[in-house]
């Protein structure tokens, strides 16, 4: 490895674009290779031997393009898969998983909400994190059918809008006052989250801390890199459209079978 070779990043669709975007504004000098699995959207549905098969495929293909350390950003492959990843191959790996721990510490009711997948809320990963925070009230809700909108371009729908409203309502009823958005894919609907939330109620990402870890594993374990123009270049397995709409037009996508 030298340090001018990418860094990969994928995820289950263009959710994990929200981690990308962390990455990029914290690393700007890193060239950067995205993989948007859309064709396999959502992995949180999938069974756990599905999802580490996929997280393998994707991790086979960014190892062909040269990548030096390699984003987990889903918690759902993250969850179910990290363990396995770290076992098979040498290349360091980052994962991203719901940042149950800020909110359980800082929270004054005692009581907060996370909104993530069937495939990350099932996982033994997030069951032991859980067992962690026992005086924590933890209020959870799988988002059924929020990646598939989001990944079909309906972040605004009237569909989203309701689903949203069905998840959050029995949180606020609950007494949260922090929501822990447990899917990569849920950034991109904060928006419409704080249209519903009271103003109280925080919201907690892990985009800024997965940036940060990638920053450190760099430094420590592969080095940073020294170029001063970088590269990105998306790739995905479906149309095009909905992902470049999200980069708002701005950088090189190649749709390709992977």
């Amino acid at each position: 490895m030298n340090n001018n070779q990418p860094i990969g990043v994928f995820d289950s669709g263009i959710g994990g674009t929200s981690i990308w975007k962390a990455i990029h504004q914290l690393l700007p000098n890193e060239q950067t290779i995205y993989l948007a699995d859309s064709k396999n959207a959502p992995y949180g549905q999938k069974t756990k031997a599905e999802i580490i098969a996929l997280s393998m495929k994707n991790t086979d293909y960014l190892l062909s393009l040269g990548c030096k350390l390699i984003v987990v950003a889903c918690n759902t492959a993250t969850t179910n898969a990290i363990k396995e990843l770290r076992e098979k191959y040498e290349v360091p790996f980052i994962g991203i998983e719901p940042a149950i721990k800020p909110a359980a510490l800082h929270s004054k009711t005692q009581t907060i909400g996370i909104l993530a997948t069937q495939g990350t809320l099932n996982s033994e990963l997030f069951n032991k994190t859980v067992e962690m925070y026992q005086e924590t009230k933890i209020i959870e809700q799988i988002g059924h059918g929020l990646v598939q909108l989001i990944e079909s371009g309906k972040i605004n729908s009237p569909d989203m809008t309701q689903l949203l409203n069905d998840y959050l309502q029995p949180m606020i009823e609950a007494n949260i006052d922090y929501l822990v958005l447990g899917c990569s894919h849920y950034p991109y609907l904060i928006p419409q989250i704080k249209n519903i939330l009271p103003p109280h109620i925080q919201i907690i990402d892990s985009g800024e801390a997965v940036a940060k870890q990638t920053q450190h594993v760099l430094k420590e374990k592969v080095g940073l890199s020294n170029l001063e123009h970088s590269q990105t270049i998306f790739y995905t397995n479906t149309n095009p459209k909905v992902l470049d709409d999200i980069l708002a037009n701005r950088y090189q996508i190649v749709q390709k079978e992977f």
